[in-house]
């Protein structure tokens, strides 16, 4: 069996319990819950504090962690970086009072920087030949300026609507941030067999989530100028319609190409263009 820590509550939560249930694990989370054994696969779910989760994976009480990314590389723990799972995605920035004339982080120049991420910070500072003074602040780091601790905070940032609120504005990104699976160095023979299982269904699910599958019916004449801008994961599929002279065709499409591949579709003639989403893809 598979142990696999996750964040018992904040943003990564209901998006990896999500992620896990389409993999067709079923995770019940209770509030007082710390260890579960889940339904429909090997494992159970460790739920934990995120900045603990590291430290869990490299001592090995957890064989597996998602946390986010900034937290992974501010711990520095001896852990391996499984995947990049592509959601909850932010970034890690720098922010100043909205009054400041911030032109790059020369700036930051012998300035206190308040922030929860230090190892990160520091590693910044050093990369840019910066010298300034960093304070650790494990909450509400926004209202640091306002009273006087420091200059400058470097946070999480997704919307930006906390940082206006506290009268800060974002200035620089110093690091994107994603959700990613950690593992232990040290996994049994079993559990890494159980990994790939696992890694076998995320990467169904992922790759189902930037995919749609599009029908359509087309004159015959036009088919093969449709076909030509179809992709496919081969290519796409053309079968006869019942009324001759026309066709019906299948196939997937990337999420970031579907408007642009929509337009032209009807330039050429496409009727009856149905797009349904897909639940699991394997490639």
């Amino acid at each position: 069996m598979i142990k696999i820590a996750i964040q018992k509550s904040g943003r990564l939560t209901d998006d990896t319990i999500t992620m896990l249930t389409d993999c067709g694990i079923k995770v019940k989370q209770v509030n007082s819950t710390l260890r579960l054994i889940v339904q429909g696969f090997d494992a159970e779910v460790l739920f934990l504090r995120d900045d603990d989760i590291p430290q869990y994976v490299e001592d090995g009480i957890a064989d597996i962690g998602i946390v986010g990314e900034n937290i992974m590389l501010d711990k520095g723990k001896n852990i391996t970086l499984i995947k990049r799972l592509g959601y909850s995605k932010c970034r890690l920035s720098i922010a100043v009072p909205k009054a400041t004339n911030y032109t790059d982080n020369s700036w930051l120049q012998g300035k206190k920087i308040a922030t929860s991420y230090v190892k990160i910070v520091q590693d910044y500072l050093a990369m840019q030949n910066i010298n300034a003074e960093i304070h650790e602040i494990s909450g509400s780091v926004e209202i640091a300026p306002s009273l006087g601790l420091a200059d400058a905070i470097v946070d999480i940032v997704s919307s930006g609507s906390t940082l206006l609120s506290n009268g800060l504005k974002e200035v620089e990104p110093i690091l994107q941030s994603e959700a990613v699976m950690i593992g232990n160095k040290h996994l049994s023979e079993t559990n890494k067999g159980i990994l790939q299982k696992l890694l076998f269904r995320i990467d169904a699910v992922l790759t189902a989530r930037t995919k749609k599958y599009v029908l359509l019916n087309a004159p015959n004449n036009t088919v093969a100028a449709i076909v030509n801008i179809l992709p496919g994961m081969k290519s796409p599929t053309v079968l006869p319609l019942a009324i001759s002279g026309w066709s019906s065709i299948h196939t997937v499409i990337d999420e970031t190409d579907f408007w642009n591949i929509i337009d032209q579709l009807k330039t050429l003639g496409a009727e009856g263009i149905l797009v349904v989403p897909i639940e699991k893809m394997i490639l």
